[in-house]
């Protein structure tokens, strides 16, 4: 069964620095992707890419973004995400469709422990006890090859390595168990021996 489809996909940004100008993100951009499926897009730094992958929940629109301008479709479950209202868009991010973004980094608060964010998360899609969201949270850490994953969840963002911030980030798009998990790079942190395992 069809689970993703991306249509003849455009995006246009305006950039003001360039006398206003319109620049293309991305043009005519189609796949699909099946339940079970794996797909890999490949190209080069500045392709679209990362524009692809986060246009299809809309992370990159609106004035805040240069304006972007979208043309196409992308239908996830036989619903229309690029006209679906904002509100019904959130229940989607997260639970149904989950990113691994390219820069840990930017995923993660630096104010608060990744225990703490992990528990959000979990009890952000489910109707769970602090305690067994924590429980969740540890089994995720544990998943994804953190050591002492109980230990780690009083640990803050900086005092993990780039790889674990990588996997903690991972843990967290899987929290919401989604039926479509989108990964910008997420291995590009990683030591080989780990990369093959989060993959």
């Amino acid at each position: 069964m069809t689970l993703l489809t991306v249509d003849a996909l455009d995006k246009t940004f305006d950039v003001h620095a360039m006398g206003d100008q319109r620049v293309v993100g991305l043009d005519d951009v189609s796949f699909t992707v099946a339940e079970g499926d794996f797909l890999a897009v490949v190209g080069e730094s500045g392709s679209g890419k990362t524009v692809a992958s986060e246009s299809i929940t809309r992370l990159i629109e609106g004035e805040s973004n240069g304006g972007a301008v979208v043309d196409g479709s992308v239908r996830f479950d036989g619903r229309d995400l690029l006209s679906l209202p904002e509100s019904e868009l959130r229940a989607v991010r997260g639970g149904r469709i989950a990113h691994v973004f390219q820069h840990p980094q930017g995923t993660l608060n630096p104010v608060y422990t990744i225990g703490w964010q992990l528990i959000e998360a979990v009890r952000l899609h489910a109707d769970v006890s602090k305690d067994r969201a924590r429980a969740r949270a540890i089994d995720l850490l544990d998943r994804v090859g953190i050591p002492d994953p109980g230990g780690r969840t009083d640990s803050y963002p900086h005092e993990l390595s780039g790889g674990q911030t990588q996997r903690v980030a991972i843990a967290m798009a899987l929290a919401g168990e989604p039926d479509l998990l989108i990964a910008d790079e997420p291995t590009t942190a990683l030591d080989v021996t780990i990369q093959s395992q989060v993959l």
